[in-house]
């Protein structure tokens, strides 16, 4: 059992999952669906190490045939998600752009949707026409969709990834030249159309779409030439005759295969975790995220560790609405002072001349002198 496969690919769905919160109250539907596709493929991928670890026994079918759906839908949902993100960014950054009303925002809502969710269900479901059995068990990988390798799947499986990734780039060239002929005032452009871009955010879209679709493009290609080179391209004699034996699921073992076929299956395999990454390293790095994890501290702090938050020390406030401080009370003309200590002395004076009896009455001292305010302040004390 490859026990860093498992490893690896919960690590990177934690990695995918911690921008969620933030994109999830912007609505950002292309970026949530690049969540969700890298979540889900990271994640079977996960259990089917676990599962099919150092084994090639047919233990969860039904499991398979959805993880092995879940691959091909991730193969166009990808492309599709960042060429949205470059085309709303080609938009934004516009000139001819305005302000997006509701309405606008619905269109683009549903087109997202439309490229994210339908087309890959569509993919997914044209899948089975060029499926010759249900799926593939590889000894420590799991579950693996297979393809009847024909003209076919061709334009089916293998040419849908790359023309969006060729809009993808298309489309981030364009935001790229919008960006370097207004670069001046971008800035100010991005606040005006209320997309809520920041010129980092939009950069940081930009250089995430054209690295994964770089990454996205050239794997494609280098499976395509190899499954070529291995097994040619197939006619395509009729349903019946690529359907005939659907039901086989073939199990390939370790000892049975030739490494080199291992080690170019587990290149491809890292692209989805080298994706994960550098997903993360784009988003998790913000501003926006900075904020989020110190929010996270916070909750957790106060309500799982029953921390409660220092009290801030509150000032003394006066009578006149003022804050009463040290310095105020330090800084009272010597004069008063003075006065006051003056005050004092003579009243205790005629205190100790009364006689013995006023000690025990209920009457009060002799009053002050009325033209000495400072001293009827502090005579009247008690």
């Amino acid at each position: 059992m490859r026990t860093e496969l498992p490893v690896v690919s919960f690590i990177c769905t934690v990695l995918v999952l911690i921008p969620l919160p933030w994109h999830w109250r912007a609505r950002n539907t292309a970026t949530l669906s690049i969540i969700f596709w890298l979540t889900s493929i990271n994640f079977t991928r996960g259990v089917n190490a676990i599962v099919w670890g150092g084994n090639i026994i047919n233990k969860a079918p039904v499991w398979c045939d959805i993880s092995a759906k879940l691959v091909i839908g991730a193969n166009v949902a990808l492309p599709a998600s960042t060429l949205c993100i470059c085309r709303y960014l080609a938009q934004v950054a516009s000139p001819r752009h305005a302000i997006a009303n509701s309405s606008d925002k619905r269109r683009r809502m549903i087109f997202e949707i439309c490229m994210c969710a339908v087309l890959p269900a569509i993919g997914m479901a044209l899948h089975y026409v060029v499926q010759g059995h249900r799926f593939d068990i590889l000894e420590d990988f799991g579950c693996n969709p297979t393809t009847y390798v024909s003209v076919a799947a061709l334009f089916i499986v293998y040419i849908p990834p790359l023309v969006l990734a060729l809009g993808t780039l298309i489309y981030a060239g364009i935001a790229l030249r919008w960006f370097v002929h207004r670069r001046a005032q971008f800035q100010a452009v991005l606040q005006s159309n209320q997309s809520g871009l920041t010129t980092g955010r939009y950069l940081r879209l930009i250089a995430l779409s054209i690295t994964e679709m770089l990454f996205a493009t050239a794997m494609t290609l280098f499976i395509l030439v190899v499954t070529i080179e291995d097994n040619g391209i197939r006619p395509w004699v009729s349903w019946d005759f690529v359907h005939a034996d659907w039901m086989r699921v073939d199990q390939f073992a370790k000892i049975l295969v030739p490494q080199y076929f291992w080690d170019r299956y587990l290149l491809t395999w890292y692209i989805i975790p080298i994706t994960s990454v550098i997903f993360f390293a784009f988003f998790g790095f913000g501003q926006e995220a900075k904020a989020e994890y110190i929010k996270y501290f916070n909750w957790v702090k106060t309500r799982i560790l029953r921390i409660k938050p220092k009290a801030q020390p509150v000032l003394p406030v006066s009578a006149r609405g003022g804050i009463n401080t040290i310095s105020s009370t330090m800084s009272t003309p010597a004069v008063i002072k003075l006065e006051t200590e003056t005050t004092v002395s003579r009243t205790s004076e005629k205190w100790d001349d009364a006689p013995p009896s006023s000690m025990h009455t209920n009457s009060r001292p002799p009053s002050p002198s009325v033209n000495n305010k400072d001293t009827l302040d502090v005579g009247s004390r008690p």
